[in-house]
């Protein structure tokens, strides 16, 4: 049974529960009786249709994320773009902050180094992860296997999925994490991500005048 068919059936018996707790309570002659059934189908009714079609404009989900299942959404921006543009503004150092410019396709891209390796990121705090595509994975040298078992991941293209690892250290500019976990997948193409979990590092992220700024 999927989650659908469960949160259904769910819904249905608890109508069914709290209609015979009225009917037993109330001891109402059988028109009142079958008059309370029916308001009581129908207020379900509307309860589960609402509840559909919430889920089906993303307002809320039946299915929960859970440790080693399922894991929070990849952001559209790393699902739907495939590489970054051929050239790219430069980003600099301001005080203790890097300013990076939006680049020509609207997002905000940026040289790294990943365990020494360099490495061109998208930055994307609609992204809960930090993500690697396998090629700069095997280039600075993770520990990932694509036969292992892995964790599924919803993106704007739908599940895939992806393989834990690890990076011993990034550098991005003045910026400088250890032991951040990331996601390594065939699905993202050569797309490199800093998400969330690298950003929430940070002192301060923000948009000012065109350019991202982050503050180590």
């Amino acid at each position: 049974m999927d989650g659908d068919q469960a949160m259904s059936s769910l819904w249905y018996v608890l109508a069914l529960v709290l209609v015979g707790s009225a009917l037993i309570a109330r001891r109402a002659p059988m028109g009142g009786l079958m008059r309370m059934a029916m308001f009581w189908i129908v207020i379900f009714a509307v309860l589960l249709g609402l509840f559909k079609a919430g889920e089906k404009f993303g307002l809320f989900s039946s299915r929960l994320y859970g440790a080693g299942d399922e894991s929070p959404p990849l952001s559209t921006n790393a699902a739907s773009t495939n590489a970054a543009p051929a050239a790219l503004p430069s980003a600099h150092v301001e005080g203790q902050a890097l300013r990076i410019p939006v680049a020509p396709d609207g997002h905000y891209w940026v040289e790294g180094m990943v365990n020494g390796n360099p490495t061109r990121f998208l930055i994307d705090s609609g992204a809960s992860v930090t993500a690697l595509s396998v090629e700069a994975a095997r280039s600075s040298g993770l520990n990932f296997d694509l036969n292992a078992p892995g964790v599924s991941m919803m993106t704007a293209n739908g599940k895939i999925d992806a393989k834990r690892s690890t990076i011993a250290t990034l550098v991005v500019g003045p910026i400088r994490a250890s032991d951040l976990d990331i996601v390594v997948s065939p699905a993202f193409g050569e797309v490199n991500v800093i998400g969330m979990n690298m950003l929430s590092r940070l002192k301060s992220w923000s948009v000012q005048n065109g350019e991202m700024v982050l503050t180590p």
